[in-house]
């Protein structure tokens, strides 16, 4: 479905950088993966005001369950998880003056979504394939995550213009 849907818009696309995210897309159609891409494990939402925002989640949202904020200060965030059951939402808040957080809400003054982030059993085959295809990680290695997981983000140039984490998850056999 997927592919007669992306051969019919692909066409239309010209240029260099079109030709090879293209051909990029063809050869990964055509690969045996070597792992699997899981589920959405969250989205992440920056916020100007971390209280306001939990508060929202939790009370006019009726969310199942809001957690506290917890600092991350290695990766420049205090962050807060909303269960929703089938996902979560990560609320996002800058933890100081040089948290990639604050570099987002002074272009997005509102806040707004900043990455979803999708599970993967093995990230560093993950990782092996999708740099293979031209997938560019921000990181040269993955960093443990809030969840206490390895992660890695890939450049949104390269994820259809949507920041992207991968996040380690071993999947019941």
């Amino acid at each position: 479905m997927l592919g007669s849907r992306y051969r019919t818009i692909v066409p239309r696309l010209t240029g260099p950088v079109c030709s090879l995210r293209r051909s990029l897309v063809s050869q990964a159609v055509q690969g045996s993966p070597a792992w699997k891409l899981g589920r959405l494990n969250h989205v992440a939402i920056a916020v100007l005001d971390m209280e306001q925002a939990s508060t929202f989640w939790k009370h006019v949202m009726q969310a199942d369950s809001v957690s506290e904020s917890v600092a991350m200060p290695e990766h420049g965030v205090y962050t807060v998880f909303v269960e929703l059951g089938n996902t979560k939402i990560e609320l996002l808040h800058p933890y100081g003056a040089q948290s990639p957080i604050a570099g987002f809400l002074a272009k997005n003054v509102s806040g707004g979504i900043h990455h979803i982030c999708l599970e993967v059993p093995d990230i560093s085959a993950a990782l092996e394939t999708l740099k293979a295809h031209g997938v560019r990680p921000l990181s040269d290695k993955p960093k443990i995550g809030a969840h206490g997981l390895p992660v890695v983000f890939l450049h949104p140039k390269d994820c259809g213009g949507v920041l992207t984490e991968l996040e380690e998850k071993r999947f019941p056999a």
